[in-house]
């Protein structure tokens, strides 16, 4: 077995994988959302020590499997440093005691392995990662090699639906508040910019639109001021131009790319009104969409130990002295490091 840990952000989780199988055997996660609403995001300290609490009390569940483990996984990078630590702490801990390796693992790299909890991988593979933290496009050539094609110039697509969220004060965290809200909208009401519409950049930008949210929401008196089917259909309208924007962007990739498996990764692809437009984009370009399980889209560590059962196989192991708190993405050459 391995033991995996995640504490990137807010979400305390822990996994037990079974190595030879692929089978998760034990998977818990313990979110703080509740405990963050009142702030309308993310305090990195405050979820530093409910994750103190919360990921040992986890831990006293995996005990009947720690004479079965042959290595432990932990995020790394990127995330908050602060709550990083606190993984990285329990993982350095259990490898020394139990004498087993330390696989430490990429946060992205593991939300593109929850397409593959239970299952054999798909490889070569082009992926859109939306999530709190990031926007990208990853040419998934095999687990080596993994090249961004496309990032965010500035917010992220998760990002920018907790942010219109929180001016509309819908509450957090906003990406399902919105996609709820959406459903008894008009998305036609509001003419929102399409991000980078007549630009050839293939990149992706959601400051501007977010400002164009904000504005909107001035216009109509504030968040106070505002009727519920306002609010509905502003969020419908930012929705739909972010569809869009993703959509545009995805179309000059999928003219380039030869490659037929396309996947959505990360918190914000839960969001079933965008799962529904990429359907109909693979569609148009005879390619076939792989999502994740909606319980596996947001951070979780079972996508942690599904990563490390093949960087066991490939004995990526680290020195649990020498492993790093990345808190930053890091790439080189556009390559996902």
């Amino acid at each position: 077995m391995i033991l995996s840990i995640e504490s990137s952000c807010d979400d305390s989780s822990i996994a037990i994988t079974e190595i030879a199988t692929n089978k998760l055997i034990y998977h818990k996660k313990i979110s703080q959302e509740t405990e963050h609403s009142c702030y309308g995001g993310v305090v990195p300290e405050l979820a530093s020590r409910l994750h103190a609490v919360a990921l040992p009390e986890i831990l006293k569940e995996t005990k009947p499997w720690f004479n079965t483990l042959k290595a432990v996984a932990v995020t790394n990078q990127p995330g908050l440093g602060v709550t990083l630590l606190e993984g990285i702490a329990m993982a350095k801990t259990l490898a020394t005691l139990q004498k087993i390796p330390l696989i430490a693992v990429h946060h992205l790299k593991g939300h593109i392995y929850s397409l593959f909890i239970e299952k054999e991988t798909t490889f070569p593979l082009l992926v859109l990662l939306i999530s709190g933290g990031h926007t990208q496009v990853i040419r998934v050539k095999n687990f080596e090699h993994m090249e961004i094609l496309a990032t965010s110039m500035d917010d992220s697509v998760g990002e920018s639906f907790d942010k219109c969220a929180k001016m509309m004060g819908l509450g957090y965290p906003g990406g399902p508040l919105i996609e709820q809200l959406a459903l008894k909208g008009d998305e036609n009401r509001f003419d929102l910019p399409v991000p980078l519409r007549n630009s050839p950049l293939i990149a992706f930008s959601l400051s501007g639109l977010k400002n164009a949210v904000r504005l909107v929401v001035k216009k109509l008196g504030g968040d106070s001021e505002m009727t519920q089917q306002d609010k509905a259909d502003l969020s419908a309208s930012f929705q739909k131009a972010v569809k869009l924007h993703l959509l545009q962007k995805s179309k000059k990739i999928f003219t380039k790319e030869p490659i037929k498996d396309f996947a959505i990764v990360g918190g914000a692809s839960a969001n079933k009104y965008i799962r529904s437009a990429y359907e109909n984009l693979c569609s148009e370009f005879g390619k076939t969409l792989h999502v994740a399980p909606l319980e596996y889209c947001s951070d979780n560590a079972a996508m942690i130990g599904r990563y490390a059962i093949d960087a066991y196989e490939r004995k990526q192991f680290i020195d649990p002295n020498e492993i790093d708190i990345i808190s930053t993405k890091k790439q080189q050459n556009g390559m996902l490091l």
